[in-house]
């Protein structure tokens, strides 16, 4: 792969204006080099907050935090993945590499600087590329929410991760009924509904199949790959400004003894900071805690 082979700012065009009583509030899309659209959020005034989803979601699983900081006099950006939410289902580009190049184009086209960038699950790999590459001079911080890296499969350098079939698995599953899969992950270990004494949110689980099914399945099966077998340890280890590592003990999608605990270690400035009990998705299941943690660190 070249430089060349990746999507720029080049082109990039916007459409659709909303004014909002806090600030300007604009929807647009980003067209990449290699003729992708990127769907992003734009709202508010200040210190540029940017927010990368998880797998297989979109922009809109930030709700909560977007809300939360453009009340605090942030400007919030959010955007789909390519392939996901209400971006370009291309066919090609489902690797971390395009996800990160994809962010840049975003970055650039906005001319964000001083920003800060949160990751959550494979948005948090996204986040780590994208720092680690392309944002020299443009980022202030970085914050790793239940992330992927450095690399999730079990491999001979990394004897702790999960084992090539489980993500086989979830291939297998997503093609052969996505529908009902993208509902039995949300309803089960994703938010820890499965766990004894928690209470299902219908709300959230069907928002989640909601988020799922809006993007694309070749985009979500080649995504497994992306999110489970790259290893981002020299991207950690590239890493220079702040960055807070956050994961919940009870993560049963990405076990935080082999991401956080070994994430923090690679990053130059990296804090630590364990939820005991929370689930994978504590973004949402724990928005009130997560919230006000983020905002510290972000005015800290």
């Amino acid at each position: 792969m070249t430089n060349t082979d990746l999507p720029s700012a080049a082109g990039a065009s916007r459409r659709g204006v909303l004014a909002g009583s806090m600030g300007a509030e604009t929807t647009s899309t980003v067209t990449t080099k290699d003729g992708v659209q990127i769907f992003y959020k734009d709202w508010g005034k200040g210190q540029p907050i940017v927010f990368h989803h998880g797998w297989p979601l979109s922009s809109d699983d930030w709700d909560s935090q977007m809300l939360f900081f453009l009340r605090n006099g942030y400007r919030v950006i959010a955007f789909d993945r390519r392939g996901h939410g209400r971006s370009s289902q291309v066919s090609d580009g489902h690797d971390m590499d395009h996800y990160a190049a994809d962010a840049a184009a975003v970055a650039e086209h906005l001319d964000l600087r001083n920003a800060v960038h949160i990751g959550h699950s494979t948005g948090g790999g996204e986040v780590a590329r994208y720092v680690a590459r392309h944002g020299k001079g443009r980022v202030a911080k970085a914050v790793l929410i239940s992330a992927v890296t450095p690399i999730m499969v079990k491999t001979p350098t990394n004897p702790g991760g999960l084992p090539i079939g489980v993500f086989d698995g979830l291939r297998d599953g997503l093609a052969a009924n996505r529908a009902q899969f993208f509902r039995d992950v949300p309803a089960g270990p994703f938010y820890g509904f499965n766990r004894t004494g928690t209470t299902p949110q219908e709300g959230v689980i069907g928002n989640w199949w909601r988020q799922g099914m809006m993007g694309s399945a070749k985009a979500h099966y080649d995504g497994i790959k992306a999110f489970s077998e790259t290893d981002q340890t020299d991207d950690l280890k590239n890493i220079e400004v702040p960055t807070l590592v956050m994961h919940g003990d009870d993560d049963q999608i990405v076990p935080y003894q082999d991401a956080a605990l070994l994430s923090v270690k690679l990053l130059k400035n990296g804090i630590l900071k364990i939820y005991p009990g929370y689930p994978h998705g504590m973004i949402t299941t724990h928005a009130d805690v997560i919230n006000q943690d983020l905002l510290s660190f972000v005015r800290g």
